[in-house]
């Protein structure tokens, strides 16, 4: 199974700056139970604004430049060829960025989206494509208010793609 996993505002917002523009310590926490254990395909950017290959997990970069090279993690020039590194594992997961999660949807690699709602509007140069909800079926959603860690509300919401 390959799921999109992305924390996302409002208004679709994902990043500025090429970093995070909300800290919610319950949304990674969630983050690092759903992937732990599993391969985890992201862009070179979004490698690049983590800094380093995330413990118990198989890092798989996207990047264009063929000579490109982090220790610890595999490399693929394209999503489909990152799909194919990490196809013996169960459950694989597309962490970002905003153009790989905009190119699985476009290319129908993905059965599964499972996001973080975060209720508020922010400033942002990068955005997660619309959910069509009439391609994706929300499956589980569990609501929280902000807290003294978690300074936003916020939801935990589960899409499936509906079956042609």
């Amino acid at each position: 199974m390959i799921t999109i996993i992305a924390a996302i505002a409002k208004n679709n917002a994902l990043g500025k700056d090429n970093d995070l523009i909300w800290h919610l310590p319950a949304d990674l926490k969630r983050f690092k139970n759903v992937t732990t254990g599993h391969p985890i395909l992201m862009g070179r950017n979004t490698f690049e604004s983590i800094g380093k290959p995330l413990p118990n997990r198989t890092t798989i970069i996207i990047t264009r430049n063929k000579e490109y090279f982090k220790d610890g993690c595999l490399i693929a020039n394209s999503l489909e060829e990152a799909i194919k590194l990490a196809e013996n594992n169960e459950d694989i997961f597309i962490i970002g960025g905003a153009q790989i999660y905009k190119e699985a949807i476009e290319k129908d690699l993905v059965e599964q989206l499972d996001i973080t709602q975060v209720h508020k509007e922010f400033e942002a140069d990068v955005f997660f494509p619309e959910i069509d909800l009439n391609i994706w079926k929300e499956t589980n959603r569990e609501d929280f208010k902000a807290d003294e860690k978690n300074k936003f509300d916020y939801s935990f919401v589960s899409f499936q793609k509906i079956a042609n």
